[in-house]
């Protein structure tokens, strides 16, 4: 689900009905290869918790989701994916806290920018793109 609105690569807002999620500092960080990870924060204002539970890239690619130091609250990894709860910010690839591992990936722009889906149980699926970052 997305609201339509343009993206800045490296951010997105979806805020339909009662979705309300904020994206931003959305960077792939890959070596040659295509390996690395994705940093971003994301921002719940849902009024209900939300979980990521999956990330694609282009030509069929997954991340691999990681959860943080913090075994249960905003961060951690269960069967449903990375918890946010709600009037939170989560931030992915700091030291600590819950990670997206990529490998292989392939779809980089000459702009730098990479597709990126993200599948959460409430708000659905949000497409964007990341800015992208040689590691």
């Amino acid at each position: 689900m997305s609201d339509g609105s343009p993206t800045v690569p490296g951010r997105t807002h979806v805020d339909v009905a009662d979705v309300d999620l904020t994206i931003t500092e959305a960077v792939a960080h890959l070596d040659h290869s295509g390996d690395g990870s994705l940093s971003m924060e994301v921002r719940n204002d849902n009024g209900v918790p939300e979980h990521l539970g999956m990330v694609a890239t282009p030509d069929g690619g997954r991340g691999v989701l990681v959860g943080g130091k913090s075994a249960e609250g905003d961060g951690s990894l269960s069967t449903a994916g990375t918890l946010l709860m709600s009037g939170s910010t989560v931030t992915f690839g700091g030291k600590g806290d819950p990670r997206v591992l990529l490998h292989g990936v392939h779809g980089v722009t000459a702009a730098h920018t990479l597709s990126v889906a993200l599948q959460f149980g409430v708000a659905g699926l949000v497409r964007f793109q990341a800015r992208v970052s040689s590691a």
